[in-house]
């Protein structure tokens, strides 16, 4: 099953991603993982949230515009080559990756990998079957 992130467009203004940040933290939702795009007049913060429903539903109210995308969260090896390994089944199985974003895993020796791959479900599978666990849930990093 794959992750939610929660993409959000942000005009390219002073204070607009505190005010984003602000209205979460309000609410009680932790921003687990962020990212931000930009293209001059405005940008794209990409977020996986421990309530991502209330985050959505939150934001809405609050006057962001707001879209969910499913994405997929691998654990890596936090070591040289790791992202490679996984980059390596997906090539292999001709899966092209549209964007990407990592951050530090549940255990000292491991990293968590954000994709958003065309095809969700059969990515899933091939990475699953590849020994790679793929997260179904990411609340909060201990």
């Amino acid at each position: 099953m794959p992750v939610k992130q929660i993409s959000v467009f942000l005009e390219n203004k002073s204070g607009r991603l505190y005010d984003l940040a602000k209205v979460l933290g309000d609410n009680q939702i932790n921003m687990i993982a962020l990212t931000v795009a930009e293209t001059g007049d405005y940008g794209v913060v990409r977020i996986i949230a421990d309530k991502a429903e209330k985050a959505v539903q939150v934001l809405k109210d609050n006057g962001f515009t707001v879209s969910e995308t499913d994405v997929i969260g691998v654990v890596v090896p936090d070591r040289p080559g790791g992202l490679a390994s996984v980059l390596e089944v997906l090539k292999g199985n001709n899966l092209n990756i549209e964007y990407l974003y990592c951050f530090a895993g549940p255990t000292k020796d491991t990293a968590i990998d954000i994709m958003r791959i065309e095809d969700v479900t059969k990515a899933e599978d091939i990475i699953r079957r590849s020994g790679f666990e793929v997260l179904e849930k990411i609340d909060t990093i201990d």
